[in-house]
């Protein structure tokens, strides 16, 4: 379907908010205002967004409004844009409008979603409009699920360039990452919660290691996400929970079905924390039981309750020392089908801390990638390595501070 003109290439909306604004001070750095983006902030409150706009220091910054309940000014904005990138969480709660709007009107989308139950009800629901329109919506453009969904592309591509074959196995490791928990991660989390507690069946869901993946997509051996110490052979560490694992584990399967399988039919993955070198079994049971804890505590309503008071709040963040002094190592393993020997793996880092500062650069980025790259896939529901593959991480690499290495058996 033949795209009508636009107004602007990128409509940042959600841009008063702290992630928002973060994004949009990346767009005017990187690319100005009248130069080759012509882009745009929107949200709700006009005045609001004059004030961020006075902030950044650049008058000429069109200013849109919408509201995320009124599906007339919605439809609206996305009309006037080739691509819709927001930051409007909980996206379950003030997001699906906005995704109807945007695969009705031919609109492409990304967000930083990491929200399972929301993205499962996006495709059911949207799917046959956005392959209908030419609408390419993609999700979970940030920390969750980047570094995993393209790291596993890389590292992939190059097994398949220098083996022939994919990795079986992919192991993600956290090695090491410095900044503060994103508040539109823990509205996300909460969210869930609560949804989980109304809804039995939005818990068997939940635990399902495909709940994303096309109906009918072959699928492999994964079980449920990592809850307690591991000790892996691999790193010669013990390992422990990595919270984002729930979501990004389904996104980095979603790709291989939408791949074709890229990565075979018996492909399998997981994600965890590499534990501190010289930690013992006892140290590493006790951490990763405190954090299954921590995190099983917040389906009880009244400990949720207790948690909302002092966990970060949407819209809230660090200071930009704090930020610019973050960064993020991810090792990940692949597994050779057949000889050991030939296992490859590759190294992920960004250059500020994952929840603000890396997040805001990689979803930007995407919304360009989306607006101005040749992109091979058509309307639907994709990921970031089915939509944009290699060219985002070529991206990223260049302008958002991200590496893409192999490290060991090249």
């Amino acid at each position: 379907m033949a795209e009508s003109p636009r107004d602007f290439d990128v409509v940042l909306y959600g841009a008063t908010g702290f992630t928002g604004k973060l994004a949009a001070e990346y767009l005017l750095n990187k690319y100005g205002v009248d130069g080759g983006l012509r882009w745009a902030m929107a949200g709700r409150s006009l005045g609001k967004l004059e004030q961020v706009r006075d902030e950044l220091q650049n008058g000429n910054i069109p200013l849109l409004t919408a509201d995320s309940d009124e599906d007339a000014s919605l439809k609206a904005m996305a009309e006037k844009a080739k691509v819709i990138c927001t930051t409007v969480g909980p996206y379950a709660l003030y997001g699906s409008k906005l995704v109807a709007a945007c695969a009705s009107t031919g609109t492409h989308y990304c967000d930083l979603t990491g929200e399972t139950q929301w993205m499962r009800r996006m495709i059911d629901a949207h799917q046959a409009d956005a392959e209908a329109s030419g609408a390419r919506i993609v999700h979970t453009c940030g920390f969750d699920s980047i570094p995993s969904d393209l790291g596993v592309l890389f590292l992939q591509n190059a097994m398949q360039a220098k083996h022939g074959v994919p990795a079986q196995h992919v192991k993600y490791r956290v090695v090491e990452a410095k900044g503060e928990f994103s508040g539109g991660t823990v509205a996300s989390l909460i969210n869930v919660m609560e949804e989980a507690v109304k809804d039995k069946s939005l818990r068997k869901l939940l635990m399902d290691p495909y709940a994303l993946n096309p109906e009918g997509s072959p699928t492999g051996d994964d079980v449920n996400d990592q809850t307690g110490a591991i000790y892996d052979e691999d790193f010669e560490r013990w390992t422990l929970p990595f919270v984002m694992a729930a979501i990004n584990t389904r996104v980095v399967r979603r790709s291989n079905a939408l791949l074709d399988q890229q990565y075979g039919d018996d492909f399998r993955y997981d994600e965890a924390m590499l534990g501190p070198k010289g930690m013992g079994a006892l140290k590493a049971k006790i951490a990763a039981g405190a954090m299954t804890a921590g995190t099983a505590a917040l389906a009880i309503g009244p400990l949720r309750a207790i948690a909302k008071r002092f966990l970060p709040k949407p819209g809230e963040g660090p200071s930009q020392e704090v930020r610019e002094n973050g960064f993020y190592e991810i090792l990940l393993h692949g597994i050779h089908p057949t000889d050991r020997d030939k296992d490859m793996v590759a190294k992920v880092t960004g250059d500020m801390d994952p929840g603000y500062g890396s997040t805001s650069k990689m979803l930007a980025e995407s919304a360009v990638c989306l607006a101005k790259d040749e992109l091979s896939c058509g309307g639907g529901f994709w990921t970031p390595a089915s939509a944009m593959g290699e060219v985002l991480i070529a991206r990223l690499e260049k302008d958002a501070g991200l590496t893409f290495d192999i490290v060991s058996g090249n």
